[in-house]
């Protein structure tokens, strides 16, 4: 069964086009790397089309890039994942120099343990969409 997370909306102070930009390569990761906490996220290894990492108690969990649409959308698949799911960046532009961002996850999670993965989940959308919102697209 498919179940629908979704970030609250973000403001970010910088154009559409530059976080797009960075956000559509994720070699620039590298520039985040002291952001994420250590006690979370472990083992980040990533190339321009995707990324894994490691995270306790989850274990392995990769996504790779399966379709970009200049400057609005960037759409993620799980490759390894104990859940199989999507994930999408959506930026809308607010001004010349600000957009708004929000994140979705769609998962198909288990009836029976939607429950335990639910509020982890969530949790875990609204603190990536936060550190995206305050990363310096220069």
């Amino acid at each position: 069964m498919s179940s629908k997370f979704e970030s609250g909306v973000r403001q970010i102070p910088y154009a559409q086009e530059k976080v797009y930009k960075m956000l559509s390569d994720l070699n620039n990761l590298e520039k985040v790397r002291e952001r994420l906490p250590e006690d979370k996220v472990k083992d980040l290894v990533f190339d321009a089309d995707s990324v894994s990492i490691s995270v306790p108690p989850v274990g392995q969990v990769a996504l790779r890039i399966i379709e970009r649409e200049e400057p609005k959308c960037i759409k993620f698949e799980t490759e390894k994942s104990p859940v199989a799911a999507n994930l999408w960046i959506q930026l809308l532009p607010v001004t010349a120099d600000s957009c708004k961002m929000k994140l979705t996850i769609k998962a198909d999670i288990n009836p029976f343990i939607k429950g335990m993965v639910a509020k982890p989940l969530q949790e875990g959308l609204e603190k990536i969409a936060e550190t995206l919102s305050v990363i310096r697209y220069e």
